[in-house]
């Protein structure tokens, strides 16, 4: 009989736990939310873009017009990406997010992360532009520094 009841706790503490993972994978209602699980459709656009560039930067005979179109995508998300950050989409939104609170408490230091970002990627677009295959090796490296840069600050590490 105890064991019955023990399994019951346990099953019952399991259900518990799988309705709130699906709570918070459910669709957010809170503009917080939202925002959150529009930033995250962002940044898989803008790593699309980016791995694009780099993609085709390793095949021997590269299409530059792929690299231009992709740099190009780039460029543009990365100037809006600050607006992809509005108070109350942290992880205070109740969405799960890497987002650090130094976004929000480092408003200063994030915008001139953003905007370092912003300046690599329009080099990027603009070097692709050019057509020159070392120009935009030197600065798809460039541009994936700012990535790192900003990640290594305002992205919490990714949990496995």
């Amino acid at each position: 009989m105890a064991f019955r009841a023990l399994t019951i706790s346990l099953a019952a503490i399991g259900l518990a736990a799988a309705g709130a993972a699906l709570a918070q994978d459910a669709a957010p209602t809170t503009p917080g939310g939202k925002a959150v699980l529009a930033r995250q459709t962002h940044y898989k656009e803008l790593g699309k873009a980016f791995g694009g560039v780099g993609g085709e930067l390793r095949k021997d005979a590269p299409d530059k017009a792929l690299i231009l179109a992709n740099a190009t995508t780039a460029a543009t998300l990365a100037k809006d990406l600050p607006s992809w950050f509005p108070k109350g989409s942290g992880p205070e939104a109740g969405v799960k997010t890497a987002a650090k609170a130094e976004i929000w408490t480092d408003a200063a230091g994030f915008a001139a992360a953003a905007g370092k970002l912003a300046d690599e990627t329009a080099k990027l677009q603009q070097a692709a532009t050019g057509g020159d295959l070392d120009a935009i090796k030197a600065q798809a490296r460039a541009t994936g520094g700012a990535c790192k840069n900003c990640h290594d600050t305002y992205r919490a590490a990714e949990q496995h």
